[in-house]
């Protein structure tokens, strides 16, 4: 059995390029509010709604990505490569018929969802175009993700990182001169931001797409339906889970708008701040689902927990260290995207609130990457309703609208909500079931030979 020093290189290995990843692919985002600071709240408000509307409609794209990683990681566990790259053709084969489904759906429907979140009139001036562009290349986004969760899956955590790099520094190239006017290019505002996202995604995902090829981790073959069944029994309570969160956070949000559009650019400043330390517990949570995935395919489910322990650890630090300049250092962050002061003012209380999220956040992260490599996606559904739906959403709208409460109480639910699920996802990953009622089965019509240990190596472990 390795060593625990193993494990945690093992780890790292492939969690630091993920963290890395997660973080490069927001940058983009960052820097498409960075570039539009300029233009005033209206402009930043823009933005953060056509981000926010993608994230809804990539809940579809996280269900088929977190199944095909699981199949994918299972699959490479037990050797079967030749299995695992034809499950990743057809999987992207699915997703680019999605993708472009939501292209044409969001090319015509996306303004009406900056409608419904309330935007006021300003605001919509500036989300028609931004929209119009960014779903026309909705299909690229959605191949990056999914090209990615197929990589994630073998244990190659690289190729993702250059994509990642590589979008980046055509974002950058691009952006600046499309946003403003440089070189003879006319000045687009903020289609200009959602153009140069668009085509640096598009170079992104070919690029991935190639290297998926030549290093055989897609493969033209038969299609495999009891495989592809396994990836939607593992991946729809992901779509579920996504959907109840995004569907909750738009909830939330038009909550937060009922205090304004300063409060609202205040609201999607910070959460683009936050990201430098949500996006290392999402990178750290996927590298979980891989490792788990492959273990428990490899048939050495004793591994788990010292997986899931040294991950704990990872996220903590990393979460816990941007906790604290959140809330040391709120105003030379928020200087950087905005000199509102109004702006400014409501983001420092909320930056302070984040910072004390910090912690739970990373642990819950770490619980569900953990609970996701062995196919128990049901149960985290079930503890998003419970925080989500059952705490922020309906305190949120008594705190703002019947008692009128300031909006820093409306932002500390957030705390709520994930201490709620942090809490239940620890009952369930110290109970002994999950790990083995919910391992899906590519193998076999027959039961897995590594489910007869399992429980065994499990009450070892976590004695």
């Amino acid at each position: 059995m390795p060593h625990q020093r193993e494990i945690r290189h093992e780890l790292f290995s492939l969690a630091i390029p993920v963290v890395f990843s997660s973080l490069l692919q927001r940058a983009v985002n960052v820097m498409g509010v960075f570039l539009v600071g300029g233009l005033g709240a209206s402009a930043i408000a823009a933005v953060g709604i056509g981000q926010f509307l993608i994230l809804m409609v990539m809940t579809s794209v996280w269900g088929l990505s977190a199944g095909t990683t699981v199949v994918v990681a299972q699959l490479w566990g037990a050797e079967r490569r030749t299995e695992a790259a034809h499950v990743g053709l057809q999987a992207i084969l699915v997703g680019a018929l999605l993708g472009l489904g939501i292209s044409l759906a969001g090319v015509g429907l996306g303004q009406w969802g900056a409608v419904f979140l309330g935007a006021p009139p300003e605001v919509l001036v500036f989300t028609e175009p931004y929209l119009r562009i960014i779903f026309s290349f909705f299909v690229f986004s959605l191949l990056v993700n999914l090209l990615s969760a197929i990589m994630y899956g073998t244990a190659d955590s690289r190729p993702p990182l250059r994509a990642a790099v590589l979008m980046n520094v055509l974002y950058f190239a691009m952006a600046y001169p499309l946003v403003h006017g440089l070189w003879g290019v006319p000045a687009l505002g903020v289609a200009g931001a959602a153009l140069a996202s668009g085509l640096s995604e598009m170079a992104a995902a070919l690029y991935l797409l190639v290297v998926g090829f030549q290093k055989g981790y897609l493969r033209r073959g038969a299609a495999d339906r009891a495989l592809l069944r396994q990836v939607f029994h593992v991946g729809l309570p992901v779509f579920a889970e996504r959907l109840v969160q995004q569907a909750g956070q738009m909830m939330f949000l038009k909550a937060v708008m009922l205090y304004g559009t300063a409060a609202y650019a205040a609201h999607q400043v910070v959460l683009t701040i936050e990201a430098f330390s949500f996006l290392p517990g999402l990178g750290i949570s996927l590298a979980v689902t891989s490792a788990v995935g492959r273990i428990l395919g490899a048939n050495q489910p004793h591994q788990v927990a010292l997986v899931h322990r040294e991950a704990n650890r990872l996220a903590i630090v990393i979460m816990g260290g941007m906790g604290l300049v959140f809330f040391w250092a709120p105003d030379p962050l928020l200087r950087m995207f905005t000199a509102d002061p109004e702006v400014i003012r409501l983001g420092t209380s909320f930056l302070k609130i984040a910072a004390i999220l910090q912690i739970p956040l990373a642990i819950t992260m770490v619980l569900s990457g953990s609970l996701k490599g062995s196919g128990d996606t049901p149960f985290l559904f079930w503890s998003t309703v419970a925080g989500s739906w059952g705490v922020r959403i309906p305190f949120a709208w008594l705190f703002a609208s019947v008692l009128k409460l300031d909006i820093a109480a409306v932002w500390s639910l957030m705390v709520v909500d994930w201490f709620v699920r942090m809490c239940l996802l620890m009952y369930r990953y110290r109970s002994k079931g999950w790990i083995t009622r919910n391992i899906i089965q590519p193998y076999s019509e027959s039961p897995s030979p590594a489910l007869a240990p399992v429980r065994e190596c499990w009450t070892t472990n976590q004695k």
